[in-house]
């Protein structure tokens, strides 16, 4: 929690952490394997090499999504204090979010039925003014919805 710790005023302490889910893996995981099977393909040796050259070209575009997933994993933080609700998101190009708990008005959990049952979903914190939009593919929303209600 490089940013997180990085902002915290003296008084604050961290309550909840949220993280990504390993669902961000899926497409990038999908793309590999299905590349892998068209390159090992058992088919005609006229072919075998246009299955080969679009297997490795899917597999490419599934190893940039595997790569892709990872850095946003890995750059994503989410953190609820007991003054505010943190987030940040970006290796490079940084986008960070914060609001102060007296202003959450409400926070809305989506979570599609893939999401019940893997355990995650999409939260947004709506404020006074505005909201903290983006929270999408978080592990387990409904704890962290519940750290940022109790407040």
């Amino acid at each position: 929690m490089g940013y997180v710790e990085s902002v915290l005023k003296p008084d604050e302490q961290v309550l909840a952490i949220g993280r990504m889910h390993w669902i961000v893996y899926l497409r990038g995981l999908i793309l590999t394997v299905i590349g892998l099977i068209l390159i090992l393909a058992p088919v005609g040796p006229g072919i075998s090499t246009a299955f080969a050259i679009v297997g490795a070209i899917v597999m490419l575009f599934g190893l940039w999504s595997l790569a892709g997933a990872w850095i946003e994993q890995m750059t994503t933080e989410i953190a609820v204090t007991t003054r505010r609700v943190i987030q940040k998101r970006g290796l490079i190009r940084r986008q960070t979010g914060e609001m102060n708990m007296e202003k959450v008005e409400s926070v809305i959990v989506d979570q599609s039925i893939l999401g019940r049952v893997l355990g995650y979903g999409s939260i947004v914190v709506r404020g006074t003014g505005s909201g903290i939009e983006g929270l999408h593919f978080i592990a387990d929303p409904i704890a962290l919805r519940s750290s940022i209600v109790v407040q």
